[in-house]
């Protein structure tokens, strides 16, 4: 009788199919932020005037030259990075907890789950990386010139292009990047939600409630998004640069970064310089 009174739970693979399909369907409504963040980040390079002064000049201008259809540019592979990305990082989250849960169902202490974060996050940013490379690229292509365009139709287009024209290893360029700003924003995330939600509690304005869940959301969103906006820099403008003379535009992350502030000043790796997805 107790087996039978047991509440049937779905199968993980269900899990995470929904998991991933959740991302899916964010990034639908996400996709114009990304499109801009991605393009702020690019915005400047070379030693170039900034195009954009800030996030909504951004969207306007997008939106002024590319249409209404233009803050959508690279959805496709948005989609994908999601499917890609999510799936595997909440498959191996769980996997991570169960196997760190104690016998007597103790859960892991906050140091492990942020352990197991990290490693969840830099295992699907691997996975999540070419499609992470299509979607820089195809976000990237509005700003080019006509004759600089990649001119890719969809993610499966890009992918293909890019295996054919520059090797597949190209899929996975940035790819360390990549999953340093997953684990930064995985560590960043869950430690400043939790010390925001105690910190909000003891000035004792806040009960344990929807909208102490939020405000805490919001503090570390903006902790996650200055810790991590250097790496994501550097992730974006190495998966986006070319080839010049037979030589890479950037030898390594740090030379993006010593390049940024050099040419575009230090405050070009500040949070003020995107609008942040997570």
């Amino acid at each position: 009788m107790a087996e039978a009174s047991k509440p049937k739970t779905s199968p993980k693979a269900i899990k995470f199919l929904f998991g991933g399909l959740a991302g899916m369907g964010a990034t639908v409504f996400v996709q114009p932020l990304d499109l801009v963040k991605n393009r702020m980040q690019l915005s400047g390079q070379g030693g170039k005037a900034r195009e954009y002064k800030t996030s909504f000049h951004a969207l306007a201008s997008i939106l002024k030259n590319e249409g209404l259809g233009g803050i959508y540019t690279g959805l496709s592979a948005g989609l994908l990075r999601q499917a890609t990305y999510t799936t595997t990082r909440l498959g191996i989250y769980t996997v991570l907890f169960e196997k760190m849960t104690g016998q007597d169902g103790t859960p892991p202490n906050f140091l492990m789950k942020a352990l197991i974060g990290m490693t969840a996050g830099a295992t699907g940013a691997f996975v999540g990386t070419p499609a992470e490379v299509a979607l820089i690229r195809m976000t990237a292509d509005g700003r080019l010139p006509a004759d600089q365009k990649r001119g890719y139709s969809n993610v499966f287009n890009a992918l293909a292009r890019i295996t054919k024209e520059e090797g597949v290893t190209t899929l996975w360029r940035g790819c360390i990047p990549t999953m340093a700003r997953a684990v930064v924003v995985n560590a960043a995330q869950l430690a400043s939600y939790s010390q925001s939600k105690q910190a909000l509690i003891e000035t004792g304005y806040f009960v344990d409630g929807i909208f102490l869940h939020f405000c805490a959301s919001m503090i570390s969103g903006l902790v996650t998004t200055a810790a991590s906006m250097p790496v994501d820099i550097v992730k974006t403008r190495i998966q986006n640069m070319r080839m010049i003379d037979g030589k890479p535009e950037f030898k390594n992350g740090l030379d993006v970064l010593a390049r940024v502030i050099r040419n575009e000043g230090f405050l070009s790796v500040s949070p003020y310089r995107t609008c942040w997805r997570g």
